[in-house]
């Protein structure tokens, strides 16, 4: 994967070129359809997905009827997952098609070093998402 793709999401705007190139030697592309479950509350949290295209609902409570909130490109999703607590914390489901960025535990945990901006700009992400 081009390292420009990643550059171009706001948490890693200003990395070094091989922090970029670290990560997009690890990120697999995932399309999904509209309507499709991407996630889902309370199930493991295997994997972090980067938004590069679409749009999806994010539910907090099971209840699909009630949106929490929107996400778009440049969003990420999954961190808290994949920092803290090991399950999903939330449904996310696709409004429109949409072209993710997944990066997987095992991969997160084997650059974390080599990326150490990855791992703080989750962090921040997870910080400002729980104090809505």
């Amino acid at each position: 994967m081009d390292a420009s793709r990643i550059g171009a999401f706001p948490m890693f705007a200003g990395l070094p070129a091989a922090e970029l190139e670290a990560l997009a030697a690890t990120m697999t592309e995932v399309d999904v359809d509209a309507g499709a479950q991407v996630v889902a509350l309370d199930d493991y949290g295997s994997s972090l997905y980067f938004i590069e295209q679409g749009e999806a609902e994010v539910h907090t409570d099971g209840d699909r009827e009630h949106e929490r909130r929107a996400l778009g490109p440049g969003d990420a999703f999954g961190e808290i997952a994949l920092l803290l607590t090991g399950q999903r914390t939330a449904t996310v489901v696709a409004r429109t098609p949409m072209r993710l960025l997944s990066l997987s535990e095992y991969d997160f945990e084997r650059i974390r070093g080599d990326v150490p901006e990855l791992e703080r700009s989750l962090r921040r992400v997870g910080i400002e998402r729980s104090s809505r």
